[in-house]
């Protein structure tokens, strides 16, 4: 007797897939726009939104560095801080302008404060209020031109100047007391670096 072995069955032909229905398909089409969007689109949009970012920063820069005298607002801390210019609190009608060329920076800085914000402004330069000079306007014609400061107006004014050896700044201070509950304060520092 003959066994006979087990007949091998053939290869497994190409595996057919059920035809897909409508709803498959567009199921699946929409998940690939979604896909194609996202990895588009959001790059897209992070960089039109950048690109506007940068542009407006561009456009703030170049009007502080274009200005060509005063500007209202603060002094930044690091200006502050380079030309020991530290304005008091409370401290308001607060303007300020830069210069710099390759031989001298100048921070100019205008502030109107109290009694004790005068005392803490001066005391932050070293000085105290008996030092000031009543008449003595230290700030420089070339300076006033710059700034636009006019020191002949109704006022009392007092002034000082306090030198320093470089790099430290020297400062030249006017203070107008017409006012004497709020005095106006006038302060160029200069540095050479």
């Amino acid at each position: 007797m003959t066994t006979s072995l087990p007949r091998q069955a053939a290869p497994p032909g190409p595996a057919r897939r059920p035809p897909e229905n409508p709803r498959h398909k567009a199921k699946r089409r929409a998940l690939t726009l979604l896909i194609i969007v996202l990895l588009i689109g959001v790059p897209a949009g992070y960089l039109v939104i950048s690109a506007n970012q940068s542009r407006n920063s561009g456009k703030d820069k170049e009007a502080k560095y274009s200005a060509t005298g005063l500007t209202e607002g603060w002094p930044s801390k690091v200006q502050r801080r380079l030309y020991q210019v530290n304005v008091p609190h409370p401290a308001d009608r607060v303007a300020s302008y830069e210069t710099n060329n390759w031989k001298t920076s100048r921070l100019y800085v205008q502030f109107r404060t109290n009694q004790a914000g005068l005392d803490s402004f001066l005391q932050s330069i070293g000085s105290r209020r008996d030092e000031l000079e009543k008449g003595d306007i230290a700030v420089g014609a070339r300076d006033r031109k710059v700034s636009g400061w006019n020191f002949t107006g109704p006022g009392s004014w007092w002034g000082l100047t306090r030198t320093q050896k470089n790099p430290a700044p020297t400062q030249d201070v006017v203070v107008n007391l017409a006012d004497p509950t709020y005095p106006m304060v006038y302060v160029v520092s200069r540095t050479v670096p």
